[in-house]
């Protein structure tokens, strides 16, 4: 096997991990609040993340002085990536509460999308296709999200608005990630984001973390698998994989989130939303197949976390 291939199979496992993690999330929603469920997540995040980065200093040769500084150097960029991050998460676990994981997932691959528009109104310059797939991608969310006229409803638009925050968490990122130690940035994201969490649960949600230990199977796959296994197989997979074949992968997400939503929680679509579901897909493909963008000067390629 080259280690091309290896790698898209490591990016379609994580995609997996991320789509199915839908489930996890929307069962922990059941017994804890978003806050609550989002600042404890990512404290195991963060803590999965430990062990990862010895094994990567250890097989660079890098020296605790070397990595201390490493670390020094991610503290202000990866606060602000998590305040992204926690937004993103937060308004993700609130809006599963009161809709499905298949449309959570396909609404929040709606980044994909949303990244390069992003980028245009930054000065780097789209291809048409990736306007198609915008379009597409619109009348796809109106398929599966809005009925009865020209209402969402509240789950969706709470993911909607958590695509929009994952979108500037990639662009953080994208800022930040070229320069400094990636598993590093996001091991101090995902603390901030946990510190932010915590904060936030308990000055606004009742008696937060009753429903701790009932929810310790979502927390645990949601904090160990989806934030530090999977992170952990896209850092290594994008070492041999193109960009826009990785965003391609990646993307499938969406579709595991559906596969997930049916086999684990029961959840049924009809035709229209299967429709939508095929639009959103078909506009996230034909954004991500598009020849490249030309970059703004500052621009660096996108490295989602």
């Amino acid at each position: 096997m080259t280690p091309a291939a290896r790698a898209n199979l490591l990016l379609l496992l994580a995609s997996a991990i991320w789509g199915s993690a839908f489930v996890a999330q929307r069962v922990g929603s059941d017994s804890m609040p978003p806050a609550a469920f989002t600042g404890v997540r990512h404290v195991i995040g963060a803590l999965v993340l430990i062990p990862v980065i010895i094994w990567f200093d250890r097989r660079r040769g890098i020296s605790k002085v070397e990595g201390w500084e490493r670390t020094r150097r991610v503290l202000l960029p990866g606060a602000l990536v998590g305040v992204a991050l926690f937004a993103g998460s937060y308004l993700q676990q609130f809006g599963l509460a009161y809709t499905t994981a298949g449309n959570a997932g396909f609404i929040t691959s709606l980044y994909m999308v949303f990244v390069p528009v992003a980028a245009r109104l930054l000065g780097a310059r789209m291809s048409r296709w990736v306007w198609v797939g915008v379009l597409l991608a619109t009348a796809g969310l109106y398929l599966l999200s809005v009925r009865d006229g020209f209402r969402m409803g509240l789950g969706d638009t709470l993911v909607l608005a958590c695509a929009v925050a994952w979108t500037v968490q990639i662009l953080l990122v994208d800022k930040y990630a070229p320069t400094l130690d990636a598993v590093r940035l996001a091991a101090t994201e995902f603390a901030a984001c946990a510190v932010i969490g915590l904060v936030v649960s308990v000055v606004t949600e009742t008696d937060p973390f009753a429903g701790t230990f009932t929810a310790m199977a979502p927390l645990l796959y949601a904090g160990v698998l989806s934030t530090g296994v999977a992170f952990t197989l896209q850092v290594m997979a994008q070492q041999h994989a193109r960009p826009s074949t990785a965003a391609l992968i990646m993307a499938l997400e969406s579709v595991f989130a559906v596969v997930a939503g049916t086999l684990f929680l029961a959840e049924r679509m009809d035709g229209r939303s299967l429709a939508g579901c095929a639009l959103m897909l078909a506009g996230i493909i034909l954004a991500q197949r598009a020849p490249a963008a030309t970059p703004p000067p500052s621009a660096a390629a996108p490295q989602p976390a």
